[in-house]
């Protein structure tokens, strides 16, 4: 009986060993590249000199001539998501200024072309002519810190950008944007969008809702803004055969999901995947995302 208390002593230490370096090295990690580490350094660095990967897809972007335009619609083109532009250091969904600042130069500094939503749907579905460094900027809830943020930053670089917007939450949250700061904003290059009512999972409503709430989104936006709107993103990206259906008969042109790749028109006006840009990320990661259609999994966070 004692040889096999001893044994099983044994056997719970070495699995608590296990278990403790495991834990260490996923800390070790998050510190590391993870928001502990707030500020990287690289994007200090970065803001205060100027900017100086072979595509895993046959279609991809040739990065050697900027001003050469893509010949037709088939090659991809980088869709990047953002949310909340702010200082909340353990939430994915919210990305420091000081990181979307050098976000922002970089592209600058690169000779990106920033397109308006309807540059974008007239490159996919009328295979207008872009730039080959071509990227369309998302932002998705309409939170207050893309104006008093994310705004400024983008006028500064003079880059366009589409705010997808909870529409039953302006004028109403006090931590979203107001009418009067989205009007603004459609002067300067910002494209407003639909984001739906009040954030609903689409999927999980009848098509009754989904067209309600698609239908209002629109109608609403459009009377609050004095212009056409088109275009629409899934929250949390979801979506059913249903929701095509709805938003089609509601009258929306083209929508977005988001699938972590490059977008193109294979997949679907529709069903536009784009590339989520975290809170977490490093400058390297974020040139990973605009320079290549395929990027690591595990760079989903980092």
């Amino acid at each position: 009986m004692r040889n096999k208390g001893k044994k099983l002593k044994i056997v719970l230490a070495v699995l608590l060993i296990i278990i403790a370096v495991f834990c260490v090295n996923k800390i070790y990690r998050y510190v590391k590249n993870g928001p502990i580490r707030k500020f990287n350094k690289s994007y200090y660095s970065y803001l205060s000199k100027e900017a100086s990967v072979k595509s895993a897809r046959t279609n991809s972007i040739n990065f050697k001539a900027s001003k050469t335009k893509y010949k037709n619609n088939s090659s991809s083109v980088p869709v990047l998501m953002y949310h909340s532009i702010g200082h909340a250091s353990f939430n994915p969904f919210v990305l420091d200024p000081i990181k979307f600042k050098a976000d922002m130069k970089y592209l600058k500094d690169n000779n990106y072309t920033t397109l308006s939503i309807d540059q974008f749907y007239d490159f996919i579905l009328n295979n207008e002519p872009v730039p080959k460094r071509s990227v369309l900027i998302t932002l998705d809830d309409g939170y207050r810190d893309n104006y008093t943020e994310a705004y400024p930053i983008l006028k500064k670089y003079g880059l366009k950008a589409t705010i997808f917007v909870i529409t039953n939450y302006i004028d109403t949250q006090k931590n979203y944007m107001t009418s009067d700061q989205l009007k603004e904003m459609r002067k300067n290059n910002i494209d407003i969008e639909s984001h739906t009512l009040n954030h609903e999972n689409l999927a999980k409503l009848s098509y009754k809702r989904q067209l309600k709430t698609l239908l209002e989104s629109k109608e609403n936006l459009e009377k609050m803004l004095d212009c056409k709107i088109d275009y629409l993103a899934y929250p949390f990206g979801k979506y059913n055969l249903d929701t095509l259906k709805a938003e089609k008969a509601a009258g929306y042109k083209m929508a977005f999901t988001f699938q972590g790749k490059w977008t193109n028109k294979s997949n679907g006006i529709l069903t536009l995947n784009r590339v989520f840009v975290s809170g977490f990320h490093r400058l390297a990661s974020f040139e990973k995302r605009v320079k290549t259609p395929y990027y690591l999994f595990q760079e989903f966070y980092y």
